[in-house]
């Protein structure tokens, strides 16, 4: 427990109360104290009971993380899939299948479980992931009830280990482009799955080099010498533990990190399946040997089964906030009894009460508060969505909450997976050697989410999807248009009303009504109000976004390839992206902390709200001073503030991870904890 100062702090959510007054000798008074465990229930949120059932169960991976290192290869992947099964037993990783198929019939439940199974052995986490959210959410999610009835409830109990077969040696990212076929033949009733060269081999795919003996495979589908686009086709590759016939399964070998998952290659070689394996929810083959679907326009089709999948990237999202919790966890428990040089009375100072240590460490601690608050406004809309899509809610899915969720789930999967690369790496060294070494978990964790980045989605990529869908919103006659799409809009009149509705000036007149000092509101406003806080990332949000349509406007207008165009300007649109998102991130803190009752928890989340509000702004001050938003006076005094907040929330800063509620015995970190 850290040692605290009783002195209660105003909570920066209540714009109405002065600053703290400085504790005795001209220190900034200490956040006051607060109960862990309500804290931990704050940040559990609606699906707080899942997330404990699943903690009580980690302990149980202790055993597996501490013996990693002295595996080989073979034995991790058999001790890891053996563990995968005793979890299928327990019924937690088919909490989002229907209860008919013997799941639990809540899909937010899910993934609420499947991000606190992050804070343990991320290999196990992954083929987790794998079989339930990528493998068994195709089948539920692309499949109709005929698919259901023969698979689901094997798939659920781990009876049925299968692959997600998307990703292709030669097309990364470009799913649209996959090389695969699916060519039905109808003399034979047959869809016939083949790979016409090595750069459409399946590659990276989890389960496929031990374990998996069925996939679904996403390919081009051809019907009566017509293409139709990518559908999901499901092929055994494994009979008795061989490979299928017509199937070549090679091993992908070892890997930066995540070695107890078997991932593989796999190439087809004219392999045949019965016609009603075509995951048809959207599409199918009739009895005909005639291709119908309900969505006529092919491009919208592709976007609305990828779409049904968004469950793999909120999951990964929320496993790097939770690998982030674990890092802090070590690192915030080393520096608050880690002690190193005299500062003159003879005793050697604690890590923690050094300020630049405080720097390294509490705003990144911020940062984790702020991304689990984003992960759970995500994962109510997935909920949502969700339910709505089954027919559980009695509504229809609208489409624009769809593609809002696709968008939001890009752009937080991305913040949230750099956070853990961040996050981790600096905790490494804040512990020193002691953090270099294997036993100490930093190793693992650096290495094992390191994928994160670029798995569900390269992160670049995804955050140029948001872009798309920045531009797309505000007009509907643009929603399928794909990367390039997005550039030949701009020769239309859909700039201009882009330009129009992300003007700043619309900005600039709402914060009049919000902030004292009219139009100097960026420098009148009080530096811990959070809507000057909101303001200054709406502001940054909305200013890059009309300047990416207009450079865009700009260079088609002078008769510029649309492709040269995009490409000059791709910075800029990933900047804006990221902007966006920044602000989702903030907007949702600050509604968790207005949410809360008044009281010790929400002043210390208002608190962390504040220095991350803030550390995001002092981090990005040289756009905001080149945008007239920031004066140099308000610059220093933003970085003043930013230490100020570090020293107040430094009495609470064990108890602030602490709330993290990772157990001990997965952290693999005694030496260091304390």
């Amino acid at each position: 427990m850290a040692t605290h100062v009783e002195t209660p702090a105003p909570s920066a959510s209540r714009p109405d109360e002065g600053a703290p007054a400085p504790a005795p000798g001209g220190a900034p008074a200490g956040v006051a104290p607060f109960d862990v465990a309500e804290m931990t229930a704050a940040l559990d949120g609606r699906w707080a009971q899942v997330r404990r059932d699943v903690r009580a169960q980690l302990p149980l991976e202790a055993e597996l993380i501490a013996s990693a290192d002295d595996l080989t290869r073979a034995e991790y992947r058999e001790r890891v899939k053996d563990v995968l099964l005793e979890l299928a037993a327990t019924g937690q990783t088919g909490l989002g299948f229907p209860t008919s198929h013997g799941g639990g019939g809540d899909v937010g439940a899910s993934i609420a479980a499947f991000e606190t199974l992050a804070m343990g052995d991320l290999s196990l986490m992954v083929k987790a992931g794998v079989q339930f959210g990528l493998f068994g959410g195709a089948v539920l999610q692309l499949g109709t009830k005929a698919h259901h009835d023969a698979y689901l409830r094997d798939i659920v109990e781990g009876r049925l280990l299968g692959c997600f077969a998307m990703t292709e040696t030669g097309h990364g990212s470009n799913v649209q482009a996959l090389g695969t076929t699916a060519t039905y033949d109808p003399a034979t009733d047959e869809i016939v799955v083949h790979t016409p060269d090595a750069s459409a081999t399946k590659d990276y795919i989890g389960n496929a080099a031990a374990h998996g003996t069925m996939a679904a495979v996403f390919a081009q589908l051809v019907v009566d010498g017509e293409e139709h686009g990518v559908h999901a086709v499901l092929v055994p590759i494994r009979v008795d533990g061989e490979p299928a016939p017509g199937v070549t399964l090679t091993d992908d070998g070892p890997k930066l990190g995540l070695n107890g998952v078997d991932n593989g290659r796999i190439a087809f070689d004219q392999v045949r399946v019965p016609r009603g394996n075509l995951l048809d929810r959207f599409a199918e083959i009739t009895d005909e040997g005639r291709y119908t679907s309900t969505i006529a326009n092919p491009n919208r089709r592709f976007f609305t089964m990828l779409g049904t999948l968004v469950q793999g990237r909120v999951s990964v999202g929320g496993a790097g906030v939770s690998a982030a919790k674990a890092a802090l966890t070590i690192a915030v428990r080393y520096g608050d009894h880690r002690r190193q040089f005299d500062t003159g009375d003879g005793e050697e100072q604690v890590l923690l009460d050094y300020g630049m240590h405080q720097r390294r460490l509490l705003p990144r601690v911020a940062r984790t508060y702020a991304l689990s608050a984003a992960q759970e406004v995500l994962v109510e809309r997935l909920h949502e969505v969700s339910t709505a899509r089954n027919g559980g809610s009695g509504t229809e899915v609208d489409d624009h909450a769809q593609r809002e969720l696709e968008s939001r789930a890009a752009g937080t999967k991305a913040l949230a997976t750099w956070l853990a690369t961040d996050v981790i790496q600096e905790c490494r060294e804040a512990c020193g050697g002691a953090g270099y070494l294997a036993e100490n978990r930093f190793a693992a964790l650096k290495a094992d989410t390191d994928v994160f980045t670029t798995f569900e989605g390269d992160n670049h990529v995804l955050l140029q999807l948001v872009a798309k869908g920045l531009l797309t919103d505000y007009a509907s006659s643009f929603e399928d248009l794909d990367q390039f799409g997005l550039v030949r809009m701009v020769t239309g009149l859909a700039v201009e009303t882009v330009v129009e509705k992300t003007g700043a000036h619309a900005l600039l007149e709402r914060v009049r009504d919000l902030l004292p000092g009219g139009d100097d509101w960026s420098s009148e406003a009080r530096i811990t109000d959070p809507e000057y806080h909101l303001a200054m990332y709406r502001f940054r949000e909305e200013h890059l976004v009309s300047g990416v349509a207009r450079r865009l406007k700009r260079g088609i207008d002078r008769g510029e390839k649309a492709g040269a165009v995009f490409s000059r300007v791709q910075a800029h649109v990933i900047a804006a992206a990221r902007a966006h998102v920044e602000r989702l991130v903030l907007e949702a803190f600050v509604a968790k902390v207005r949410a809360q009752p008044a009281g010790p928890v929400r002043d210390a989340l208002a608190a962390l709200c504040d220095l991350h509000a803030l550390a995001g702004i002092e981090s990005d001050r040289a756009w905001f001073l080149e945008h007239g938003r920031l004066t140099v006076a308000r610059s220093k005094a933003i970085t003043r503030e930013v230490e100020t907040l570090c020293a107040r929330l430094r009495p609470v800063a064990v108890d602030l991870v602490d709330a993290f509620a990772v157990p001990r015995e997965v952290l693999r970190a005694e030496a260091l904890l304390g």
